[in-house]
């Protein structure tokens, strides 16, 4: 069995190059490797890539051989989770089947939409194993067709080969249904794996909130909170969002639930300004935007949800409602609020915060493994 010996005791998955020790030459990548303490002595197992930007994905701290069918009891343990455990299956037939590290399968991101399974692979190891996972997680998650994705430069990064690997089903578009909501899900034009599960409770917690109010979604991708404001019973919806392919996959779905919402076409920044100088104010308004933080040390990104509050707070009518959200990974929850208050306080108004959520049960969390922690989301009215 090949060996990598690691300088440092940790139990966080992700070992940087610089924690790297010794590697035994038959430590191929892709390999799954038994992996040394600093003594040389076995501390757990992991996967190996020499190439990558993050060389060992620890999967396990076991002291007992491990081997391939590991990868295989983690993806039957996942099924049960959602399927037996949660019984996501009643109220939805959309949500995460695999979610990477956090189910022991680094490398792999994978959603359940009906009978499509739209796999997200960023790591080589993944790709490697994938075919032969597939038949698998077919069964175990009862779809049949494959959307595969693999971002060209972290591909090119790992050592993924552009051919020759597994391939996608020939399929644009199918539709969902989630909480008595319907969404169309395009995988030619959506991010990620086509659909973001992981808002699918703040969705439905959003609904609960809208009745009779005026509502304004921003960063509202493909309408997601906005179609479920309307469907609930809000009196007017305003959406905006940059993506104009997700604009135009949001009206889709708001024909979809026979609702009306005005979207925009624009950026957030500029038209929320254009928006405070004419002085308009909802009861109820989101934030939701994209991922703003890249690293650790990202100043631009933390400014940029210093402002993106500090303008969108401007838009609430007194005593209305604020729901504002991250999913940057490397943006911790308190950091994350710390932003949201004091962008509040510059202008002389409070916040009563009554709910802290961040993604669905099926977007599980390692607890050594703090950043796998990436969605949150602060529920507040604006005093």
């Amino acid at each position: 069995m090949p060996t990598v010996r690691i300088k440092y005791q940790t139990f966080h998955p992700s070992i940087w190059p610089k924690m790297i020790g010794e590697v035994s030459r038959d430590a191929t990548p892709g390999a799954l490797v038994q992996v040394l303490g600093k003594e040389g002595t076995p501390f757990g197992w992991g996967l190996w890539n020499p190439k990558s930007r993050m060389p060992l994905r620890v999967v396990s701290h076991s002291l007992d051989d491990l081997d391939e069918t590991f990868f295989e009891d983690a993806i039957r343990r996942a099924a049960s989770l959602r399927r037996e455990v949660f019984k996501l299956d009643e109220e939805t037939d959309a949500y995460r089947a695999i979610h990477g590290d956090a189910d022991f399968l680094p490398g792999l991101v994978a959603d359940k939409f009906g009978d499509v399974l739209s796999l997200e692979i960023t790591n080589l190891a993944a790709w490697q194993r994938v075919p032969g996972w597939l038949p698998l997680l077919h069964e175990c998650f009862d779809t049949r067709r494959t959307i595969i994705s693999v971002d060209p430069d972290l591909g090119r990064i790992e050592g993924i080969p552009r051919y020759g690997g597994p391939e996608s089903d020939q399929i644009r578009s199918v539709k969902i249904r989630e909480n008595g909501v319907r969404y169309e899900v395009n995988f030619a034009d959506g991010h990620k794996t086509g659909f973001f599960c992981d808002q699918r409770d703040n969705r439905a917690k959003f609904a609960k909130l809208a009745a009779g109010k005026s509502v304004l979604d921003l960063c509202c991708y493909t309408g997601g909170f906005s179609v479920s404001a309307a469907l609930a019973g809000a009196a007017d919806v305003t959406a905006v969002d940059l993506d104009e392919a997700a604009i135009e996959m949001a009206k889709r779905n708001a024909n979809l639930n026979s609702v009306r919402v005005k979207f925009t076409h624009a950026d957030a920044f500029t038209w929320i300004r254009t928006m405070i100088e004419n002085g308009r104010t909802w009861d109820l308004v989101i934030a939701d935007p994209p991922k703003f933080i890249h690293g650790r040390e990202d100043e631009i990104g933390v400014a940029k949800y210093a402002d993106l509050n500090k303008l969108a707070t401007q838009l609430v009518t007194p005593g209305g409602l604020y729901v504002t959200c991250s999913c940057s990974g490397h943006l911790s929850a308190d950091a994350f609020e710390r932003i949201v208050i004091s962008s509040t306080h510059r202008q002389n108004k409070r916040l009563q915060t009554f709910d802290r959520t961040g993604a669905g049960p099926d977007h599980p969390t390692l607890s050594n493994y703090p950043e796998s922690r990436y969605l949150k989301l602060i529920w507040s009215r604006l005093i």
